[in-house]
């Protein structure tokens, strides 16, 4: 599996923590940047990294700024992109089970390396359900498909 990872300055030391554990579990990454702890605004990175997630390039993708909220955001503006902030295990499950997430966000100010890791491992290892969940994900795409025209 193709992972793009991302990260502002703030999260900058956590995703070069990650890259470890990825290529372990079998990942080939790609960084999209940044290449160090300068400041830098975290959308620039965030939407080089969510675009090649949703032009399909990479299949998945995962974005650290300081709390996460603000690669959520802009990860979310694109196309197909499903990008969920998880700060445990059981959120990342849920974003894969329920929400088929193929974008994961993490916080570099509130998550350490082990712990990143272990939600890391969980999200990519837990698969999407489908059922009741496919469903309302056609609900999103309609939206998207509607609304970004």
């Amino acid at each position: 599996m193709r992972v793009v990872v991302g990260s502002d300055h703030a999260g900058y030391a956590l995703k070069e923590a990650l890259k470890g554990p990825l290529a372990a579990a079998g990942c080939e990454v790609c960084d999209a940047g940044t290449h160090r702890e300068a400041p830098v605004d975290y959308p620039d990175y965030g939407a080089l990294a969510a675009e090649k997630v949703s032009s399909g390039a990479c299949e998945r993708g995962i974005l650290v700024c300081g709390s996460g909220v603000g690669m959520t955001i802009v990860a979310n503006k694109f196309a197909g992109v499903r990008a969920a902030l998880c700060l445990d295990e059981e959120t990342a499950r849920l974003s894969r089970r329920h929400n088929d997430a193929n974008v994961l966000v993490l916080a570099g100010r509130k998550t350490d390396p082990d712990t990143a890791a272990r939600i890391i491992r969980a999200w990519l290892e837990t698969p999407f359900e489908g059922g009741r969940h496919r469903m309302r994900l056609d609900k999103i795409r309609e939206l998207e498909q509607r609304l970004c025209k």
